[in-house]
């Protein structure tokens, strides 16, 4: 390998400049056209690389926090291991790749026992499934330790399996002082131990064990674990990384937004040496450190500087498999400043946006499940969410009107082809086939109404927007209508006498699924469009048999998901912390049932026999809201300013949070305040200036806060969610224009169907 670069050496004493490591930044607005359009089209392209990555990346670095959330450790006396609280520490003073590393700090007694494990990053739709011959790791030391003096080294993998132990010195040698010190070992040395199987291509964790008791105090720092191919070491030695180009710094209140075009191409194409970017930041302009990595794919980067008028100047560098590093960028300066609580929510808006426009699949321009994810998933509801966020987007300026009709036409291109069931589209697809995914489940094959509603509820809000009389947009209006009409709404009945639509049908499946859509829940647009369509409509009798049922099957559904009674029967009455809630079973549920069938659908204007929509969710926030101030479980997480009780993805995986002890584990998703704007907007705006001041160190990324956070576990996730930033834009945009709502009801069908309901629930009422 070739020699490492002098900003390697760490610091003793004196000040430490480290390499890359991955970190997230808000979109640029209002950049050239042309500019614009480059930066947007390498990063969509260049975002498939995220798959490639984590194909090979075990460890690269952790948030900001004290320890590592994906780590373990336990000592037994005499023998020691530092950690806290079971986790291992995070160390911001010496890396590899910046921000942090790992600290292993132990002292091996006779008699005693230690065991520091470093686990796999995991996230949604992640296979654990490394492609490489070798496991690698950095290795680094303030004093020297003897190769006899270092810890055994064993792989466990995702069915339980493990290896043999290995004695890390075997591969190391001795660690010098100061000195990072690469070890890798060829996988075909992890022989199994356990008694069933091992596949060292899962593997899950990497655990560091006592070896030699030598009663002596060591600590090595952790970085950079991966594995990979040996024969690919070294293989950038003839090729040349250029200096990233057009770096622009955007300064915000507590952040600074960096952006910067795709590389040029090299002999062999950028895929083949690039393999992260190093960010350097300087407060003087001369003393530059390196504060944080970018992955490939994305040119990005969000540095969070937590205060007013704070001026930073910046470089960054491309860097090979080798970590040999490009030639440096231009530097470029900001400073922040501060910002309006206008100001505030544009800038919110647009980083959110930035997911839906920036980071979508680049072929179909459909929009992926989760980033980073499986870059082939992408996902029908999160599209139609989507595509309301970029009827904002371009209305705000964000894009041009004719970017965004460039990407309406692609997403319905796409959508033509890919496979109907009856009109519906699966819940996920192949962004590049259009091939139906069963992400969740064999029977999960085909049709998904509930998807399909979300989807066509951002089509109809985009076929009233694009209203201009030009070639591009007369034609694009005239395909969303195709599509729409397509949908057989009548069909997902299941049979004629049915009393309610149901969720799912496939061909090979038919109604296996068997999921009848009942509320109160997230899916009333279901009930709503399928009123409205002009071609496969169904009876506006079936929203108060199906939707508002008052049958003993529904009364058990509703039972089932929130293990309450209160609102079995679809009306509640009960008064929750305060707050009398009119439709809802129990306190509510989670914030999004507010949320996605309400992003074009005005719930003021629908009034039943029970409630006024609008009324209703704003009830529902108050109630979440209320139950996160009084916090009976005494979450850390939760206060008047951090509430928004919803679904998503927390510390053991999917959770919908309500405010109800039994369905709260103390995640937060920023999306439950920030998409309730129209219903609270002071208490939304307070948490969100909560999110972004006090936690935006940890929580503020490229595409706006992250998805979900729990501070009883310190745990940060590492994920935007195609399904919680959308809301944040659109919702926001409602409660400032009603933009999207206008949108939506100047649909004649929209219109039409209310008439159609009104009628029905006064003639119930007269029958009363």
């Amino acid at each position: 390998m070739g020699s490492l670069p002098d900003f390697r050496s760490a610091k003793h004493g004196e000040r430490w400049i480290g390499v890359a490591g991955k970190s997230c930044g808000l979109c640029v607005k209002n950049i050239r056209a042309i500019v614009l359009a480059l930066i947007l089209l390498s990063a969509a392209s260049g975002a498939a690389a995220q798959s490639s990555y984590y194909r090979h990346i075990f460890f690269d670095n952790g948030p900001h926090t004290a320890e590592y959330f994906n780590s373990s450790g336990k000592a037994v006396a005499p023998s020691t291991l530092e950690v806290g609280d079971g986790k291992l520490p995070l160390d911001t003073q010496f890396f590899f790749t910046p921000p942090n590393s790992i600290r292993i700090s132990w002292s091996s007694n006779p008699g005693g026992a230690w065991s520091a494990a470093v686990h796999v990053l995991e996230f949604r739709n992640r296979e654990i499934l490394f492609d490489g011959d070798t496991i690698s790791f950095w290795l680094y030391s303030t004093d020297a330790i003897p190769a006899a003096s270092l810890p055994n080294v064993r792989l466990h993998d995702t069915n339980r399996g493990f290896s043999t132990r290995l004695l890390v010195g075997e591969f190391s040698g001795d660690i010098p002082a100061k000195k990072w010190t690469r070890v890798r070992i060829p996988l075909r040395r992890a022989v199994p131990e356990s008694v069933t199987s091992f596949d060292a291509h899962r593997v899950a964790t990497l655990v560091f064990e006592q070896a030699a008791a030598d009663a002596t105090r060591h600590t090595l720092f952790l970085d950079e674990i991966r594995i990979e191919s040996e024969s690919s070491s070294g293989s950038a030695t003839n090729q040349v990384l250029h200096a990233p180009n057009n770096l622009q710094a955007r300064a915000f209140e507590r952040h600074i937004d960096l952006s910067w075009d795709v590389p040029s191409t090299n002999a062999n194409g950028p895929a083949a040496t690039l393999s992260r970017f190093i960010i350097y930041r300087s407060f003087d302009g001369s003393n530059f450190q390196a504060v944080g990595m970018q992955t490939p794919g994305v040119y990005r980067f969000s540095d969070f500087l937590g205060k007013v008028g704070q001026k930073a100047f910046y470089k960054i560098v491309a860097s090979d498999p080798d970590y040999r590093e490009s030639a440096a960028s231009a530097v470029v300066s900001a400073v922040t400043r501060p910002m309006s609580d206008d100001e505030l929510l544009t800038m919110l808006q647009e980083a959110c946006f930035r997911s839906y426009y920036e980071a979508a699949h680049p072929d179909s321009g459909m929009i992926r499940e989760n980033l980073p994810g499986d870059d082939r998933i992408v996902a029908t509801g999160a599209t139609g969410f989507g595509i309301m966020a970029l009827v904002v987007g371009i209305d705000r300026g964000f894009i041009t009107r004719e970017q965004g009709v460039a990407r309406l036409d692609k997403i319905t291109r796409f959508l033509e082809k890919a496979p109907r069931y009856h009109g519906a589209w699966s819940h996920f697809m192949d962004g590049s086939t259009g091939q139906s995914l069963p992400v969740f489940d064999v029977v999960d094959s085909g049709g998904d109404l509930v998807e399909s509603a979300f989807l066509m509820q951002g089509l109809l809000v985009a076929r009233q927007y694009f209203n201009h009389q030009t070639p591009q947009e007369t034609e694009l209006v005239k395909r969303i209508t195709g599509l729409w009409e397509a949908v057989e709404w009548d069909w997902y009945r299941k049979s004629r006498d049915s009393d309610a639509l149901y969720w799912h049908w496939t061909p090979e499946w038919s109604w296996f699924i068997n999921h009848r859509l009942t509320g109160f829940n997230e899916t009333m647009i279901v009930y709503l469009l399928a009123i409205a369509s002009p071609t496969h409509a169904v009876a506006p009798e079936l929203y108060y048999t199906g939707w508002a049922g008052q049958s003993d099957v529904a009364a058990v559904y509703r039972k089932n998901w929130s293990g309450s009674s209160e609102g079995e029967k679809y009306a509640n009455g009960t008064i929750y912390n305060g707050t009398k809630l009119g439709v809802g079973v129990g306190s509510g549920g989670p914030l999004f049932f507010t949320h996605y069938s309400y992003m074009g659908f005005d719930p003021h204007s629908l009034t039943d026999l029970y409630t006024n929509y609008f009324e209703n969710n704003r009830n529902i926030a108050l109630i979440n809201r209320a139950y996160a101030t009084e916090n009976p479980a005494k979450r850390k997480t939760y206060g008047p300013d951090a509430w928004g009780l919803t679904a998503a993805d927390g510390p053991k995986g999917y959770n919908p949070s309500a405010p109800d002890v039994r369905n709260d584990e103390g995640t937060l998703a920023p999306t439950g305040a920030l998409a309730s704007f129209p219903y609270t907007p002071d208490a939304s705006m307070a948490a969100f200036k909560h999110f972004y001041r006090d936690l935006g160190d940890r929580l503020w990324g490229i595409y706006g806060p992250i998805d979900a956070y729990n501070l009883d576990q310190d745990w940060w996730s590492p994920i935007h969610m195609g399904l919680n930033q959308a809301p944040i834009t659109v919702m926001m945009e409602n409660y400032r224009t009603g933009l999207v709502w206008k949108l939506f009801h100047a649909n004649p069908e929209v219109e039409s169907m209310l008439k159609k309901l009104n009628a029905i629930t006064a003639q119930l009422r007269r029958s009363k």
